[in-house]
């Protein structure tokens, strides 16, 4: 077995991550490591196992986290503990947060550090919960509409400002820039009708950037990010921008929907389950 470093190599890790998920029942690469499998914008580190020639395990990393991935005909032979060794201390994501993972990071060493969770609602909690109620003091407008009325230097800007007070303890969502916000418009899923805006007159109160995973049958959809601009937090828009998001999801023809939030995030998590959210599965930083 021999670990190397690789550039890009989208081709030859598609066939181990496909393998991976059908044995887990999980992505073991998240969509943003995924694209940085083949986008050198995002300066990702890539590290390969390979036996025979062969690729069998790979690491990714972003500069701050990595994510694993070993081909399951080629578990239990040390690769897994050969690339964690390579990758050295720091953050490792395992997603789903399997025993084997569990396992090979306590080997190590390591400890749980972060745990996000995915939690879903379906069937008539959706249908309840996506009930949006016009308010006199906001106007709900999509993407092309809002670039239609302010235009898009306006609107991108005022929705970056949105996401980074937001998200500015973030890790991934928090400090982006335009660049960031273009290629993140260029992923195959984006549709622009599926990001919402509320406005108050000509400010811009929050966000709903919904996604919908038609890849798989029956599709669904995601909370995908939402968020409030600073100056309309405690005003009551929170829990409008998110049914805003879930009565369009649904009227796509969702019948389940997802979103990601902090586990230790306890008020979000509370406004989610009220809503009638529960978790599906959950992903883990292990630390060294």
């Amino acid at each position: 077995m021999k670990i190397e470093s690789i550039d890009l190599p989208a081709g030859e890790a598609r066939a181990v991550l496909d393998a991976a998920a059908a044995a887990d029942g999980i992505d073991a690469f998240s969509e943003q490591f995924v694209l940085g499998l083949g986008d050198a914008r995002l300066g990702h580190r890539h590290l390969g196992a390979r036996v025979d020639g062969e690729l069998v395990g790979l690491a990714a990393g972003d500069g701050s986290s990595w994510e694993v991935v070993v081909a399951p005909a080629y578990r239990r032979r040390g690769i897994g503990t050969a690339l964690l060794e390579a990758v050295g201390p720091g953050d490792v994501w395992a997603h789903g947060n399997l025993p084997g993972a569990q396992a090979l990071a306590r080997a190590q060493g390591r400890e749980m550090t972060r745990r996000l969770l995915v939690m879903a609602i379906a069937g008539e909690a959706l249908r309840q919960a996506a009930r949006f109620e016009p308010r006199e003091d906001v106007e709900a407008l999509d993407l092309p509409g809002a670039v239609g009325r302010f235009g898009r230097e306006k609107v991108e800007e005022a929705w970056l400002a949105a996401n980074n007070e937001a998200f500015s303890w973030h890790p991934e969502q928090g400090g982006w820039d335009r660049a960031r916000l273009t290629r993140a418009q260029e992923v195959e899923w984006f549709a622009e009708e599926d990001v919402l805006f509320l406005w108050a007159g000509g400010e811009l109160a929050g966000f709903h950037w919904t996604k919908w995973h038609s890849e798989v049958s029956p599709e669904f959809g995601e909370v995908y990010v939402v968020g409030l601009a600073s100056a309309f937090r405690g005003r009551g828009l929170g829990g409008p921008l998110l049914r805003l998001g879930l009565e369009h999801m649904v009227g796509k023809g969702a019948d389940r929907v997802i979103l990601y939030v902090e586990a230790d995030n306890g008020p979000a998590v509370k406004v989610y389950e009220d809503l009638g959210f529960t978790v599906a599965e959950e992903h883990v930083v292990w630390t060294l």
